[in-house]
């Protein structure tokens, strides 16, 4: 490895006759120091959470110009948690996953991480809720993330998600791999999973390198080459040396070859994009032209638009793991002591709390991969990232067709299309949200049939936690004409299933005449 923190720790060659897929270099570092950059990743998270908030999906397809003011004060960060708690959401998903491993160890099985996160109290949307809604109904991780079960598969729902699992693996990209693989299997698939890999292995690099450029590459060694993910952010990186100070040039680039929507349904045809990719592609965008510059970095992975409070939130936590606690700039941190001791909303952990549990986990981890802790001195085995397996979603499958419905499903619905697979959007709730409201446990019972067959039978709650995300859907199918049909079981007074659009899926996308 090159770029190694030289200062306060040392580096010892392993034995030579150390297995040839055993790290080849430890690190030495004091508990102070880990103690100093796990906090720093978990506080400055928040702060771009905080930061980037009030712009969150508000610049979809368009960046933040430089002229528009994105406000930052003392207590801004105590004044939005006590008031505006729903904001910290990638904050409190990571929090229900640290939960399981403090309750249940290092060991608990993904069904621990799954129950605990499906039986939680937080709204949900996208691939967390497609997921959600699969546990609930009894299918088990990995089917509940992959994308023939979840439309939302390539979202960036886990990449929001995996900063614990670098935090718990200091040095050790591959083993923050593998404690994040099977938890981001319960709601992720291919590009949406390699989000949250490659982002817990640049906070595993983070600990053990001050070169931001190293992290983001090094980091992307965990992810195949042949994925569109790692295609996408290797253009970044390329053109990050092509335009060395001119990032909206590089953010123009990223729009011109990566901003089409496949998977998720709301986003196709659409300048709305939530999929992983585009937005790790901001997250690198800020930590590269940022430069270890913490304020660069904000700016930057905010102003790149779309998921522009989770960006930054990422960005913000490599960058605030590289550098530690200490050395987040003072105006970052302004008001930030006032709210450690606040519990997030739906948990009951403080980042006060989560800096003692995320140095525990931490140590334990570096024990158990090979590492030594004597005294003040942890000697962490450092890894060299390996490639995971391939994973890709929607392969063959191109959005053709988005064509409104705008109907309520009474008893019965069909229609034709042509192509290999389609998603019918809408919802299931209540006629009157006032008098009944999301917490009626009424579930609707529903049959999809394709080209006469049964293809399954499903629930539809009204419940806004336990609802399905998208109403029906189906990839895969031959080539050809196809007729669906849909048939609702148990009417209901007071509820209805709104149906909003069908989006149709061919093997060829549609060809521009341009």
């Amino acid at each position: 490895m090159k770029k190694l923190l030289l200062s306060a720790l040392t580096i010892t060659l392993l034995s030579a006759t150390a297995p040839t897929n055993q790290p080849t270099k430890s690190v030495t570092l004091s508990k102070t120091v880990i103690q100093d950059k796990i906090k720093g990743g978990w506080a400055a998270q928040v702060i771009g959470c905080t930061f980037g908030g009030p712009t969150e999906f508000r610049f979809t397809g368009t960046m933040i110009n430089d002229y528009q003011p994105i406000p930052w004060y003392d207590g801004y960060i105590k004044h939005t948690m006590v008031n505006n708690p729903g904001l910290y959401d990638d904050v409190y998903m990571d929090l229900t996953f640290v939960d399981v491993f403090e309750r249940k160890g290092l060991d608990a099985p993904v069904a621990e991480h799954a129950n605990a996160y499906a039986n939680a109290g937080y709204m949900l949307w996208h691939a967390n809720q497609a997921g959600r809604y699969n546990i609930l109904n009894g299918m088990k991780a990995p089917e509940s993330g992959h994308w023939l079960n979840n439309p939302h598969a390539d979202d960036i729902d886990f990449q929001i998600e995996a900063d614990f699992s670098g935090l718990m693996a200091p040095g050790m990209p591959n083993t923050a791999v593998q404690i994040g693989d099977p938890i981001g299997h319960i709601m992720n698939y291919g590009d949406g999973w390699y989000g949250g890999a490659y982002l817990g292995a640049m906070y595993s690099l983070a600990f053990v390198s001050n070169d931001v450029n190293y992290i983001v590459q090094e980091a992307l060694r965990t992810i195949p080459v042949q994925s569109t993910f790692y295609q996408c952010i290797t253009d970044v990186i390329k053109w990050h040396k092509q335009f060395p100070t001119d990032w909206k040039r590089n953010w123009f680039e990223i729009q011109r070859k990566w901003s089409d929507e496949v998977g998720c349904p709301e986003g196709v045809f659409r300048a709305f994009n939530i999929d992983a990719k585009i937005n790790s592609a901001y997250i690198v965008l800020g930590l590269l032209y940022g430069g270890g510059d913490f304020t660069k970095t904000m700016e930057i992975s905010t102003r790149a638009g779309q998921d522009s409070d989770c960006n930054p939130a990422s960005a913000g936590g490599i960058l605030g793991t590289m550098l530690g606690y200490d050395k987040i700039p003072a105006y970052w941190k302004q008001g930030l002591k006032e709210a450690e001791d606040i519990d997030f909303k739906y948990t009951t952990m403080s980042l006060n709390d989560v800096y003692a549990m995320g140095m525990k986990h931490a140590l334990r981890v570096v024990e158990r991969n090979g590492g030594k802790i004597n005294g003040d001195q942890v000697t962490i085995a450092v890894q060299t990232p390996k490639s995971v397996r391939l994973e890709q979603a929607f392969t063959g499958h191109y959005p053709v067709l988005a064509k409104g419905i705008n109907k309520d499903l009474e008893n019965e619905y069909s229609f034709d299309f042509e192509g290999i697979g389609f998603v019918v959007k809408g919802e299931a709730k209540p006629k009157n949200r006032s008098s009944v409201g999301y917490e009626s446990l009424f579930a609707f019972n529903t049959e999809l049939y394709v080209d006469g067959k049964k293809i399954e039978t499903a629930k539809l709650p009204v419940n806004f936690t336990h609802r399905r995300y998208d109403l029906f859907w189906k990839y895969q199918l031959s080539k050809g004409k196809h007729t669906v049909r849909i048939k609702l079981l148990n009417p209901d007074n007071d509820h209805i299933v709104r149906m909003s659009e069908l989006l149709i899926y061919n093997d060829q996308p549609v060809k521009s005449k341009l």
